[in-house]
């Protein structure tokens, strides 16, 4: 591994001669050197700037460099220290590196033992690096309140850590209970306002005649009720995030205010004269279709560009695969220790049962859902029995639709492939399950006994499957017990084998 070319180095060492030797030696490495000789010097250029190396003298007119260490450690963990000292101990060496110290040096030491300390401190911090740059790669299966590992959810999770330093104004879609609060948590909490007010808002339970105080604030006497001065949420969230949910129900006569307000920071406070301007972060979230709300007049165009500057868009649970497991898991766990009930784990059948569900109300009915049973139950195992009505009835489709892949179609098999295409027959799906009649009474009523091939077997299965799902592929592979990138390469192949045969 190669070291860094260029790198930099604060020195502080309180001998000027000492200072400027050392300062040649780390330069002929490469190093962009600052010296200084006293500790509150160090502080205050740290302050300015972080080193990718700090060389220490533990001895200083003002401080001990001990001190100094520690303060480094609590609030520049990423530099790495070199210790030196002319009053050198066991002792002194093991407590330093204790404390965080890469390595300790005992004065007077020449040109090439300092550059052999440097050099694996650089490896050791490139090393590190790599480190924390492999981990970031990984998929992450819980991330500042979420808990999934899907491509879906890592998309948005790479977004807030993109966004989470800006300025600029995030909008968050997704149907109800995707989890819309919890990503403008995660947005303050990953950025530079985490240490200031997080202020939420929801424009959906505020009556139209209270909002505008709720944002900015009234004096007192501005309206029947208003007893005193109150500060609003824009002044709350000074320095901060202003989270607006459900910003789509606000009142067109609102949203002009609101849009004067994000474009200077300037506000007035109900019944208030006085201006007042604040630094605020907007983030912002919908259930509906925001573009749809400006083309039917229910939202101001400008007041959506102003606030649609980052669009991140939250997955429904339906399409997130294992995450749905995951998710339960996680709640079992969290419901059982707050029940004081003994599950550990759910069946078989269960999980397929989550897997297949359609979840309207996502993450949120996901919650409702296994505290249900977690209240009203007491096992070990959550059984397929203990869900609600409303999505028990799932496996039983997903126990006749499963056994159809990969079986071979021979004449018996193919009686039974007319009893199965039988029960999934309905209204919408008649038509489905004649074709698969008609090709079980081809098959077998060829002179030669033929059956017709594996493809096309598992082409009409997976076909009726996504027609009964109205179209859904996700919902079709949970059914088949399958991966949705499964029916996509089957398609393909399917292509492909019929251009062979025409």
């Amino acid at each position: 591994m190669e070291i860094e070319h260029s790198f930099t180095v604060l020195l502080v060492e309180d001998s000027m001669s000492l200072g400027a030797l050392y300062t040649e030696y780390l330069r002929a490495e490469g190093a962009k050197v600052t010296h200084v000789n006293h500790g509150e010097d160090a502080l205050a250029e740290l302050e300015r700037w972080q080193p990718d190396l700090l060389v220490l003298d533990i001895k200083l007119p003002d401080m001990s460099g001990m001190d100094i260490l520690q303060k480094v450690q609590s609030h520049y963990a990423d530099i790495t220290v070199i210790m030196i000292t002319a009053h050198g101990t066991i002792d002194l060496a093991v407590e330093s590196m204790k404390s965080g110290a890469f390595d300790f040096l005992v004065k007077p030491f020449d040109a090439k033992r300092l550059s052999i300390t440097v050099r694996n401190a650089l490896k050791q911090r490139q090393l590190v690096n790599l480190v924390a740059k492999y981990e970031q790669s990984l998929p992450k299966a819980n991330y500042k309140g979420f808990i999934g590992e899907s491509l879906s959810m890592q998309t948005v999770y790479k977004t807030i850590d993109c966004v989470a330093n800006s300025k600029a104004s995030v909008f968050i879609v997704g149907e109800s209970g995707t989890g819309k609060e919890v990503c403008a948590h995660a947005i303050h909490h990953a950025g530079n306002r985490r240490d200031n007010a997080f202020v939420a808002l929801n424009c959906a339970s505020i009556p139209k005649d209270l909002i505008e105080s709720e944002i900015f604030g009234h004096t007192k006497g501005a309206f029947t009720g208003a007893v005193a001065n109150r500060d609003g949420a824009a002044s709350r969230a000074d320095g901060g995030t202003l989270f607006l949910d459900e910003i789509c129900e606000m009142d067109l006569e609102l949203q002009s205010k609101l849009l004067r307000f994000i474009q200077t920071g300037i506000f007035q406070k109900v019944g208030g004269t006085k201006e007042e301007k604040v630094d605020v972060r907007f983030v912002s979230a919908t259930n509906r279709i925001p573009w749809e709300e400006v083309k039917h007049g229910r939202f101001r165009e400008d007041l959506f560009y102003r606030l649609h500057v980052i669009p991140i868009e939250l997955p429904p649970l339906r399409v997130r695969g294992k995450d749905i497991t995951l998710l339960a898991n996680k709640l079992l766990k969290e419901y059982n220790n707050e029940e004081g009930k003994q599950f550990k784990s759910l069946s078989s059948d269960t999980k397929k049962i989550l897997q297949s569900y359609d979840w309207p109300g996502n993450v949120r009915q996901l919650q409702n859902i296994i505290r249900q049973v977690v209240v009203l139950n007491s096992s070990d195992i959550v059984e397929a029995s203990m869900l609600p009505a409303q999505l028990t009835s799932t496996l039983s489709r997903t126990s006749l639709v499963q056994p159809l892949i990969g079986v071979q179609s021979t004449a018996e098999d193919n009686r039974g492939l007319t009893d199965v295409v039988s029960c999934l027959s309905s209204e919408d799906g008649k038509e489905d399950a004649s074709l698969y009649q008609t090709e079980a009474s081809l098959s077998c009523s060829s002179e030669d006994d033929k059956i017709i091939p594996l493809w096309l077997s598992e082409k009409h299965t997976i076909e009726a499957a996504i027609k009964q799902c109205d179209g859904n592929v996700p919902k079709a592979a949970a059914l088949l017990d399958i991966s949705a990138s499964t029916i996509y390469r089957k398609r393909q192949s399917w292509e492909e084998q019929q251009k062979v045969t025409s």
